[in-house]
């Protein structure tokens, strides 16, 4: 959406890893693959990945808790919760639910998104909208995934790729909100979309009504992420770049106005080539992938909030976000901090 002012800014950010951490030289173990062929592809180094015994709503909540305190604003008054994840932790309810009531917050709409890299772009845009027509005050963003329960841990084109986390925002109206450097704080403008043409070049065949989960399953590999990496990749530059530039034309901004690009984290290779095309400057790109992997719906918000804490992105810093994930869905947002 295009507007004059922002209506709607961020007000905390929180984030999640697990505490077990698996390095390439580990997943070198047991599937074919070393830790210099990861990295020259990928650019990752290890990966966090969950105990048993957690859930994605454990995760979930935890990065809500820090986004809360951070912004100063108790459960109670969260008026809408969106968590964008491709890892439920049942098929039904949403995700969602288990958060609010983790969290201990009241009564409100509470659903899921599936957008996987792209949902908390997804997420920010939907919760902008809520904001700007006044159905919602203050809206709580997670983008979370918990993807090494539905790898294949024998494939090395899909595990040595991803990694579980979690990552949260809260947004509220901007009103006369300014940074320390007399920038009116604010969500400028976001874009989303999605190219069904590749729907099948990353997705998980087995789990819903058209192949269910049953005894007559004959190849459990079928409820596992299947991803055809050439065709991810083709798309994934055009369209960070494609989105990237739409925000910026609408946001009357270039790419020199732009203080920090937060990019999904998917792929170094994918976040160079993106860049390179925009024509920014690499010194502004944020990156975590060799720490983290690509945890999907969770990338952004933890590579954000990790940036904030650090003191490296500072109030009245100006952020592009971009993302893509399946479906394909891809989008983009730009934000005053």
């Amino acid at each position: 959406m295009n507007r004059p002012a922002p209506v709607s800014r961020i007000l905390g950010t929180g984030h999640y890893l697990p505490e077990k951490i698996v390095t390439n030289d580990e997943l070198s173990t047991y599937v074919d693959t070393s830790d210099a062929w990861i990295q020259e592809r990928t650019g990752i180094r290890q990966r966090h990945v969950a105990e048993p015994a957690i859930a994605t709503s454990d995760m979930a909540a935890e990065a809500a808790k820090r986004a809360l305190e951070a912004a100063g604003v108790a459960a109670s008054e969260i008026d809408l919760i969106l968590v964008a994840t491709v890892t439920p932790d049942h098929q039904l309810p949403a995700t969602a639910v288990f958060v609010q009531q983790k969290i201990g917050a009241g009564p409100v709409p509470s659903l899921d998104l599936a957008a996987a890299g792209a949902g908390l772009v997804y997420g920010l845009t939907i919760a902008d909208q809520f904001i700007a027509s006044g159905a919602a005050k203050r809206v709580l963003v997670v983008g979370v995934e918990l993807l090494s329960r539905i790898l294949d841990w024998k494939d090395r084109t899909t595990c040595v790729l991803f990694g579980d986390g979690a990552g949260a925002v809260i947004l509220g109206p901007a009103e006369e909100s300014t940074a320390a450097n007399g920038k009116r704080q604010g969500l400028l403008a976001t874009h989303i979309q999605s190219d069904a043409t590749l729907a099948q070049s990353l997705w998980i065949p087995a789990g819903g009504t058209r192949l269910p989960i049953t005894a007559a399953l004959i190849d459990e590999a079928e409820n596992k992420v299947h991803m055809k990496g050439q065709d991810i990749f083709k798309v994934a530059v055009k369209n960070l770049f494609s989105s990237s530039k739409k925000v910026l034309e609408k946001s009357g901004l270039g790419p020199d106005d732009i203080d920090w690009i937060c990019p999904h984290q998917a792929n170094l290779r994918i976040i160079d080539s993106a860049v390179n095309m925009l024509g920014a400057d690499k010194e502004k790109v944020l990156v975590n992938i060799d720490r983290v992997g690509n945890t999907s719906s969770a990338s952004i918000p933890i590579l954000l909030d990790e940036s904030i804490r650090s003191g490296k992105v500072k109030s009245g810093d100006t952020v592009l976000m971009c993302a893509l994930g399946a479906g394909i869905s891809w989008g983009a947002a730009i934000v005053t901090i």
